[in-house]
């Protein structure tokens, strides 16, 4: 049976990314060595890593003075390099979600944290919309898309601050305005690649405005100098990163990623909206179209679990919601075909018929 994969993250990848990085672990670039095997300081891998940054530039319009690097630690090792670079007295944080907790309590450890706005109250079913960012702080942070709660940042904000955002599971999404932007960063595990690698597209001359001593392996201007291979990389979730580029650029570019992800999105909102048993759980303006979050209405509550299983029939694994929404989540990455769209609506109108 064919499988759906709706996974928040390890999330799909594409077939495209899979049958490269298979045949790669088997026989990379015609060495006769696997990827998992080869020496990251050999030419053959020292091209992937310059191929992978270049077509990030070339597929978000990366501005000149920007460095795209790949790291190691994830995104949750970015919620502390970042202040550690660049917080000198105090930076201000959108509270939208878990992800951005997370960076707001690492963040308090340098510095003062001015928190603008938060929904927590409302469990994060909205994203706040009338704050103002202090002008006397080092930067801002976003999360633009929070996996857990179904809410996304689709627009690049207007601020006279640094900007800071967390895009791991959102980018490649939709074009971005990086000039907007001083750092972006995010773990790979949705949009780009098997977990293990962590992008950052860093403005240069945001670097070295700190007088704390920053430890070597924390520090950006670190991994700029080495072309990101000051210590070994993570070499094979890289190689996958550039076959998703590369499947990214065939496909026509970031802007027809949009277009296909909207479409997806459309289509299962719509069938959530039109369901006589489920119901989404975010306000309608601040939808994700990443990862679509919904629950049964309270009358159907006791089915939650029935239908978790009923989809299990049909090949679709990875909708049960996060503990702290419960329901169903199914993560639209631009790696899902329409059709896994189509078999969960299916599913959906198929159990609503028994009840």
């Amino acid at each position: 049976m064919k499988k759906h994969n709706f996974y928040a993250g390890p999330s799909i990848l594409s077939e495209y990314t899979l049958n490269n990085t298979a045949a790669a672990i088997k026989d990379f670039a015609g060495t006769g060595l696997s990827i998992l095997e080869i020496s990251h300081r050999s030419k053959e891998f020292t091209a992937v890593i310059e191929e992978a940054a270049q077509l990030f530039k070339e597929l978000l319009d990366v501005p000149a003075g920007y460095e795209v690097l790949f790291l190691g630690g994830g995104a949750s090792m970015q919620f502390c390099m970042v202040p550690f670079n660049l917080l000198k007295t105090k930076a201000a944080y959108l509270d939208t979600g878990t992800w951005s907790s997370k960076a707001i309590k690492e963040a308090k450890l340098f510095g003062e944290v001015d928190v603008v706005a938060s929904s927590k109250e409302a469990n994060y079913t909205y994203i706040p919309k009338d704050y103002t960012v202090p002008a006397d702080v080092d930067y801002f942070h976003i999360t633009t898309n929070n996996t857990i709660y179904g809410t996304e940042i689709r627009k690049d904000p207007d601020v006279n601050v640094r900007l800071v955002a967390d895009m791991s599971s959102d980018i490649f999404s939709r074009p971005v305005d990086v000039s907007k932007y001083d750092l972006i960063y995010g773990g790979a595990q949705k949009n780009l690649a098997p977990a293990g690698v962590t992008f950052v597209i860093v403005k240069e001359d945001v670097l070295g405005k700190v007088e704390r001593a920053i430890p070597t392996m924390l520090d950006y201007r670190t991994h700029i100098s080495k072309g990101s291979m000051f210590n070994t990389p993570p070499v094979l979730p890289i190689f996958s990163a550039l076959q998703t580029l590369r499947w990214y650029k065939e496909l026509g570019g970031v802007e027809k990623l949009e277009q296909l992800d909207k479409a997806k999105a459309a289509k299962l909102y719509d069938a959530i909206d039109n369901s006589k048993i489920f119901t989404g759980t975010v306000k309608a303006e601040d939808r994700s179209i990443m990862n679509v979050c919904f629950v049964m209405k309270p009358e159907y509550a006791e089915l939650e679990k029935g239908f978790v299983d009923f989809a299990a029939t049909k090949g679709i694994v990875g909708i049960k919601g996060h503990r702290s929404v419960g329901g169903f989540r199914a993560s639209l990455y631009n790696a899902l075909p329409m059709e896994s769209v189509d078999v969960l609506i299916a599913a959906m109108k198929e159990y609503e018929n028994k009840i």
